[in-house]
């Protein structure tokens, strides 16, 4: 293969900053990665930033690939790339034509740069797009300032320049059908992937829960994910039972947009009732929710659900807000409550708490029948949809 032959072209921008700021990898970084893995070795690198654009030659591009692959620390990853642009000074000058090729960008990258439509159709590229969620447009009370308008742009880019779209959901490309018909714009040809779930790592043997039972939710704090419901619950389950009420487990950092449910944490109370553990490695959230009796997941808002899905992978109970997405990736396992019903989920939980609990039990036989996505099922469909285009 000659050094601009590659019959894809594959976004990287988003992985180098990220990799460059050292930020942990989060679901959209992990699909990123996917797709690089598996379409790099037939894919040249294309970077879009500020001040332009490049489309990078095969040899060229694999180094990239290459470096953005290996797991490293911050410091080596720096040294690396500095290397690399070295060496490959000459090649960044001059973009190599895209020659009417498909770009493969699973992260939102760039869509909210000025001229990005200019430099599709200069570049001769056709895009295909990965979107996750259009939230900070739906919910924007739950996002940082701004981050609405910006999403706004990167959405009518993308109904713009995009030759086809991939949506993580059904969900999401349904309420992006309703969002581009509420601004008079059309939705190009789309079809919804799930992506592969992680594995954790479980503990071998029989896995019993914890006494006093213990339930956990896992993500950034912020306002979507509802924290502050389950802190009004806990508050009535220790008001009402004490010390026999079970424990909430929080695994993850601190976000944005919170600073009441951030004030409640601090103050502490709820009789021990309560840990927050910050964000966790991989082995020790598989150890927490190996001990768990259930997951907890009461967003307002998601675009997928990865939690929900690791979890039951790893024969995990869930109990979710009754969004329509969850019950798309859940697939009738998980029990669902509308995520304002304090009651509903207090007695939910309770329920799950009690010994030999009938209702944690039904969802335990449910789970026989999950069948997790992965991601080999992601690229025979991915690879199925780029062929007809």
């Amino acid at each position: 293969m000659r050094d601009n032959d590659a019959p894809y072209l594959i976004d990287v921008s988003r992985m180098i900053w990220r990799r460059w700021a050292g930020t942990r990898p989060t679901g959209i970084d992990r699909i990123c990665l996917a797709w690089h893995d598996h379409y790099g070795p037939q894919a040249q690198a294309a970077i879009f930033h500020k001040r332009g654009w490049h489309i990078l030659p095969m040899g060229a591009s694999q180094a990239l690939f290459a470096i953005l692959a290996d797991e490293g620390d911050r410091a080596t990853f720096r040294r690396r790339l500095a290397g690399w642009v070295v060496r490959n000074a000459m090649c960044l000058a001059r973009a190599q034509p895209g020659r009417g090729r498909l770009w493969l960008n699973a992260g939102h990258t760039g869509l909210n740069l000025p001229h990005l439509a200019e430099w599709v159709r200069a570049a001769d590229i056709r895009p295909v797009l990965m979107l996750h969620d259009i939230i900070p447009i739906t919910h924007p009370q739950y996002c940082r300032a701004g981050e609405a308008d910006r999403h706004a742009v990167r959405v009518k880019t993308l109904l713009t320049i995009a030759h086809a779209v991939v949506g993580n959901s059904r969900d999401t490309l349904d309420i992006l059908a309703d969002y581009a018909a509420s601004i008079g714009m059309g939705v190009p040809r789309s079809v919804a992937i799930w992506p592969g779930t992680p594995h954790l790592a479980m503990p071998t043997g029989a896995r019993v829960p914890v006494t006093p039972a213990e339930f956990v939710i896992l993500g950034t704090i912020e306002g979507r994910k509802n924290h502050a419901l389950l802190l009004d619950v806990w508050d009535r389950l220790v008001a009402t039972h004490g010390q026999a009420a079970p424990k909430l487990v929080i695994i993850g950092r601190r976000g944005w947009a919170n600073d009441d449910v951030f004030a409640r944490l601090d103050a502490g109370g709820l009789g021990g009732k309560l840990e927050e553990t910050g964000p966790l490695d991989d082995a020790t959230i598989a150890r927490r929710l190996a001990g768990a009796t259930a997951l907890l997941f009461p967003s307002y808002a998601e675009g997928y659900g990865l939690p929900l899905v690791e979890a039951l992978d790893a024969g995990v109970p869930v109990i979710a807000s009754n969004l329509t997405v969850f019950g798309e990736i859940g697939q009738g396992v998980p029990d669902l409550l509308p995520p304002d019903d304090v009651q509903a989920w207090a007695d939910t939980i309770m329920a799950y708490a009690a010994p030999a609990s009938s209702a944690r039990a039904a969802q335990m036989a449910r789970l026989a029948g999950f069948c997790a996505p992965d991601w080999a099922g992601h690229f025979d469909r991915m690879d199925a949809f780029l062929a007809e285009l």
